[in-house]
C-alpha cells in the first residue's frame, strides 16, 4: 500500500507525458528507460498530463481523452510498475490548477515570452500572436506540477531545461514572499543521449512529423520504418565509401546495439567501402524487433483488461491528489492566502 507522503529517505521525481498519441522510441530513449531505473531508487510520480495537452488540442478534446488509456498502456508495456511508481491523471488533481492560478501572480507575461522553450514552440506551431493563453502559461502549469509533488528531480530533454529554470524562479519568489522555504527547487536530469532523430533524419522523432516508431509497432511497421531510413545518398553501391555521420541507421545502432565493438567495426567498413545499407538495416531491424516485441506483447495483455488499467489510474490519482492537496495547503498557509475551507461559521 502506498503512503501519500513522499518518503523522507528518497528523493522525489516527477515525470510525465501529454496524452496526444501512443508513445514511441523517442520517449523510450529520452525518458522511459530512465524512469525504469528511478522507480527503484526514488519516490516517482508519473503524470498523464491531459490538462496540459489541451493547451494546443482544445479543438479535439476527444483525442486527449482517448489517449489517456493509450499512454497508460505504454507505461505498463515498458515495465513501469504501479506498485513502485504512482501514475496519476492530471485533470484529477484540482490542487495543481489552483497552484497554477496562484503562481501566475508571481510571473510576468514578458518573462513567459522570453522562455526559450516556449519561443521555439510558438514559432514551430506558427501561432504568431494568436497564442492560446494556456499555451503561453505552460511553464507556470508545469511549475505547479513539479512543486505540487515537491519534486527534487525532473528528467527532461535539454530543450526543456529552461522550464525547470523558470520553475525554480517561481519557487524562489514563493519562498521569499512566504519568508520560509515551503517549496524545494528542482534539478533537471538531462539524458546523455539527447533527442532521438526521426527515421527520416529530420528534427526529433515525433508523432506529428510521421517519423516515429511506436512502442506498439507491429513487426511489418518496424521493418518498413527501418527500410525507409535515411542513410548516405551518395552511397549508391556497397563498394562505395560511405559517410557514417548523419546516417540514421548508424545513429540508431549507436543507441540500440549493445555490441559497441561490432558497431565500430561496421562503421570502419562502411567508411572504407564494401558494406551495403541493407545489411546494416537488417541488423538494426533485428535489434528493434527484439526490443519492441515484449513491450507489444505486454501491452496487448493489459489492453484486454481496461478495467484494471483504469483502476490503476484511479488509485494513483487518489494518492497523488492527497499529496498535491497537502502541498497546496502548505503554500496557502505560508503565504497567508484566503481559503474558504478555513472559514468557520
Amino acid at each position: 500500500m502506498h503512503d501519500t507522503t513522499p518518503s523522507t529517505s528518497r528523493l522525489t521525481v516527477l515525470t510525465g507525458d501529454r496524452p496526444t498519441g501512443p508513445l514511441h522510441l523517442g520517449h523510450y530513449v529520452g525518458s522511459l528507460k530512465t524512469r525504469l531505473k528511478l522507480q527503484e531508487t526514488h519516490a516517482q510520480y508519473i503524470l498523464v498530463a491531459d490538462t496540459q495537452a489541451m493547451t494546443d488540442n482544445a479543438h479535439d478534446p476527444d483525442k486527449v481523452r482517448r489517449n489517456v488509456l493509450e499512454v497508460a498502456l505504454d507505461y505498463l508495456a515498458v515495465g513501469i510498475d504501479p506498485h513502485k511508481s504512482t501514475i496519476a491523471v492530471q485533470s484529477g488533481l484540482p490542487a495543481l490548477a489552483e497552484l497554477t492560478l496562484l503562481y501566475l501572480n508571481f510571473v510576468t507575461v514578458a518573462r513567459l515570452e522570453r522562455n526559450p522553450t516556449i519561443k521555439e514552440e510558438i514559432q514551430a506551431r506558427g501561432f504568431g500572436r494568436d497564442i492560446p493563453a494556456g499555451f503561453l502559461c505552460y511553464p507556470v502549469a508545469q511549475a505547479a506540477d513539479i512543486t505540487g509533488f515537491k519534486a527534487n528531480v525532473v528528467p527532461v530533454g535539454e530543450d526543456q531545461a529552461p522550464l525547470i529554470e523558470q520553475t525554480n524562479e517561481i519557487v524562489r519568489r514563493i519562498n521569499r514572499q512566504a519568508g520560509v522555504d515551503v517549496l524545494p527547487e528542482a534539478e533537471a536530469l538531462i539524458p546523455s543521449m539527447g533527442r532521438l532523430p526521426g527515421v527520416d533524419g529530420k528534427a526529433k522523432m515525433s508523432k506529428s512529423q510521421n517519423n516515429s516508431i511506436p512502442l506498439s509497432a507491429a513487426p511489418d511497421a518496424i521493418r518498413e520504418a527501418v527500410r525507409s531510413m535515411y542513410t548516405d545518398p551518395y552511397h549508391l553501391r556497397a563498394s562505395d565509401p560511405g559517410t557514417v555521420e548523419g546516417n540514421m541507421v548508424f545513429t540508431y545502432l549507436d543507441v540500440f546495439d549493445d555490441d559497441r565493438a561490432e558497431v565500430e567495426r561496421l562503421k570502419a567498413s562502411y567508411r572504407a567501402g564494401g558494406l551495403g545499407d541493407m545489411m546494416l538495416k537488417h541488423r538494426l531491424e533485428d535489434k528493434l524487433q527484439a526490443l519492441i516485441a515484449p513491450m507489444r506483447e505486454r501491452r496487448e495483455r493489459f489492453a484486454q483488461d481496461p478495467g484494471y488499467v483504469f483502476s490503476m489510474l484511479r488509485d494513483g490519482t487518489d494518492r497523488a491528489k492527497a499529496v498535491t492537496q497537502h502541498t497546496l495547503d502548505e503554500v496557502r498557509t505560508a503565504l497567508g492566502t484566503f481559503s474558504f475551507a478555513s472559514v468557520r461559521s
